[in-house]
């Protein structure tokens, strides 16, 4: 594995070469009317959205313990890895209708056939606090991502935008206000489906026409809990080499409120003033915790 990339701005956002090196690829690519997308910037639970869609779809087809891995089952839309075959290439290659489609591209950057097409999407957002530390932590242990430096300096590149994927506050806004005038975005708090998953569900599957038995949705979300997705993961994320896991777990915690263990009283203090700043025209609220 070659070092570790650096980041720099492409079309006004924060990016490493891995998600831009296929780029003509990405931005020609040709969805499918049932494409479903499921965007999040990262760490907002994309890891459980996509798992939850999978078996909302393809639970009852798909045998235990021979699973392929789930970013074949769900690929990621703009990844280009030598590892990995890219996002594109496994996306043309599903043989399953409908193609569940991952991004943690902006709204701006999403390809024009998604629109042209009326794909349904689901955006997944996660209270800023526990998206940062959920995301200074992949970076420790994700190869492929920036060294995240010392977390004062972190806080830091979170409020100017300087992390892959760009500014947490424009993604999340981007993505609330194009489900105002687009009806098939489904926006989607990860801290709602923590304090109810399977009210959560029964949304889910109201905005994709689905109608599953009682008994389905008890299956998917006994299989899409936290620690039974952690215990089932552990092979696959195992055995990809860009993750370290003896730095961090691929599936730390999936909590809401761990911020608290990270930030000292004068960061949140920072913190929760610079968030009001920036926050201060907009009608999207967060819950620090539940």
């Amino acid at each position: 594995m070659a070092q570790r990339p650096r980041t720099f701005k492409f079309e006004g956002i924060t990016m490493s070469h891995y998600f831009t090196d296929n780029w003509e690829k990405v931005k020609n690519f040709k969805a499918k009317p049932d494409d479903v997308v499921i965007a999040t910037y990262p760490k907002a639970g994309t890891t459980w959205m996509c798992e939850i869609l999978d078996q909302l779809y393809f639970g009852e087809m798909r045998k235990e313990g021979s699973l392929s891995p789930l970013y074949e089952r769900v690929p990621f839309l703009e990844v280009c890895i030598e590892e990995l075959s890219k996002g594109t290439d496994q996306i043309e290659s599903l043989t399953t209708s409908p193609r569940l489609i991952k991004t943690h591209l902006p709204v701006q950057l999403v390809p024009q056939s998604f629109w042209e097409q009326n794909c349904r999407m689901i955006y997944v957002a996660r209270n800023p606090k526990d998206s940062m530390v959920s995301y200074y932590h992949f970076e420790r242990m994700n190869k492929i991502q920036p060294d995240p430096g010392a977390w004062e300096e972190y806080i830091h590149k979170f409020n100017t935008g300087e992390l892959v994927f760009g500014s947490w506050y424009d993604h999340v806004q981007g993505w609330w206000d194009k489900s105002k005038s687009y009806s098939r975005i489904h926006y989607v708090f990860f801290e709602d489906m923590k304090e109810d998953a399977a009210r959560e569900i029964s949304r889910l599957c109201s905005f994709l026409g689905l109608s599953p038995a009682e008994t389905q949705k008890q299956e998917v979300l006994r299989k899409t809990g936290f620690d039974e997705m952690k215990k089932n993961f552990a092979d696959e994320i195992s055995k990809i080499k860009i993750f370290d896991e003896s730095i961090s777990p691929f599936m730390r915690k999936g909590a809401v409120g761990d911020w608290k263990n990270h930030f000292t009283a004068a960061q949140n203090e920072a913190f929760d003033e610079e968030y009001r700043k920036k926050m201060k025209n907009s009608d999207l609220k967060f819950r620090m915790e539940i």
